[in-house]
């Protein structure tokens, strides 16, 4: 068993730390988690004490950090290479790691107008430009991938990258994104894993609030 500390955000917000801490639950790899809150206006200093970033998620293995969701999720694969993180087939890792890929680096408008909040009541806001183009892309390789796979999840069994859009799941039920009924019963799916009702459930019981962070 692999000596793993996994440093990470509020729950209810951090979008970043959801990602891998998702994806190495649902795949039963034993972890510590570290809560670093961000209860601070600008967040909290403590987390440049264990981050070379300055920011969570953080991944710490034998005196090794790895930061970034995406490149945490890639290091515990090769650690555990039959865990099940990413898909069997090659030609689907790759499609998976394509997906994850662009969920890391794009979608910046429905980010930064729909900020992830697990306890926010559902309820549609006033959108900027940009937003419903987004929520129409994801939707799209959403539903691909599962005509593909069948389902349930994007290639079939869950998966990282189910994990990595684990919080465009959250945004699109709270400010009520989207009315395609595949799309739903996906975003059922992913909320009925027990991973994600794990998260859910912390952060629902978390006493922070972040004004920034509450659209």
């Amino acid at each position: 068993m692999e000596d793993l500390t996994l440093y990470i955000g509020n729950k209810n917000y951090s979008s970043w730390s959801m990602r891998p801490w998702i994806a190495l639950t649902a795949a039963g790899i034993p972890f510590r988690e570290e809560l670093i809150p961000f209860d601070f206006p600008a967040g909290n200093p403590a987390i440049r004490a264990v981050s070379p970033s300055g920011r969570v998620p953080l991944l710490v293995h034998d005196g090794l950090k790895i930061w970034e969701s995406l490149a945490i999720i890639e290091y515990v694969a090769e650690l555990y290479p039959d865990a099940g993180l990413w898909p069997k087939a090659r030609v689907d890792r790759a499609l998976a790691r394509v997906l994850s890929t662009e969920m890391l680096g794009g979608f910046r408008a429905i980010r930064n107008a729909c900020p992830m909040n697990i306890r926010r009541p559902k309820r549609a806001i006033e959108l900027p430009d940009g937003v419903m183009d987004d929520v129409a892309r994801i939707e799209s390789l959403w539903r691909e991938r599962l005509a593909a796979s069948g389902g349930p999840f994007l290639f079939g069994a869950f998966s990282a990258a189910d994990a990595m859009f684990a919080p465009v799941v959250n945004r699109f039920e709270t400010y009520e994104l989207t009315r395609d009924q595949t799309v739903l019963a996906y975003m059922a799916a992913v909320k009925a894993h027990p991973a994600w009702k794990a998260w859910e459930t912390a952060a629902l019981a978390e006493p922070w609030i972040v004004p920034e962070d509450e659209a």
